[in-house]
């Protein structure tokens, strides 16, 4: 009996400890999710970009500008990576129906696709080194950033590339569901670009003596 009175008071003890942490915990996330919301209103694409950062924000705190952006690259890639799986797929059921009336068309876009990939791959790449070398001069930050935004803007425009092969709503079943799948990637990293310009612009006000 007073074994059992002696656990009762240490975990009396210690209800404030636990409900203390978890509002803690519960309140940095609402925090992270009010600022993911704030500045995914400034893009292009809002409710898609709340949609794309919210596995990162459920899995970590996104507190910065560098935060944004590392997260909205990593959305595009992941959804450029998914679509040329898809198009490589259809791309050998074409080979083997014999429907060459699609397969230049799908093919074409593929290639788009794989570049999109390559170039947000090496977009998220440059965004680490630059975020690493803080100290660096006003030049060097300035090679890093266009070359960060150039990049992601080729995959922008690969993906918009291949988009425009798909005009019209009439179209086949096929069609409509790659131009679904790639306008999600041009979405995607129209977003990440922004959100590109939003870092950029508080790394050089942070340079400013």
């Amino acid at each position: 009996m007073a074994a059992n009175n002696k656990l009762i008071l240490v975990l009396l003890s210690l209800l404030p400890i636990i409900i203390f942490s978890a509002t803690a915990t519960s309140s940095k996330d609402y925090d992270t999710k009010a600022y993911v919301h704030s500045w995914c209103r400034t893009t292009l694409y809002p409710k898609l970009c709340v949609r794309s950062m919210s596995r990162y924000v459920r899995s970590r705190a996104v507190q910065n500008p560098r935060d944004l952006a590392r997260f909205a690259l990593k959305a595009s890639l992941y959804r450029a990576k998914y679509t040329k799986a898809f198009l490589l797929k259809e791309v050998k059921n074409l080979e083997t129906t014999l429907r060459p009336q699609y397969y230049a068309l799908v093919h074409d876009c593929l290639n788009q696709i794989r570049d999109s990939v390559n170039q947000l791959s090496l977009a998220i790449a440059e965004l680490d080194r630059v975020s690493r070398r803080q100290g660096k001069s006003q030049g060097d930050l300035h090679w890093h950033i266009n070359n960060l935004q150039t990049w992601t803007s080729t995959a922008l425009t690969d993906a918009e590339t291949c988009v425009s092969q798909f005009p019209g709503r009439r179209m086949s079943k096929l069609k409509a569901t790659i131009k679904g799948k790639v306008k999600n990637v041009e979405e995607t990293t129209s977003n990440a670009l922004a959100f590109i310009e939003h870092y950029a612009a508080a790394r050089y006000r942070a340079r400013r003596p």
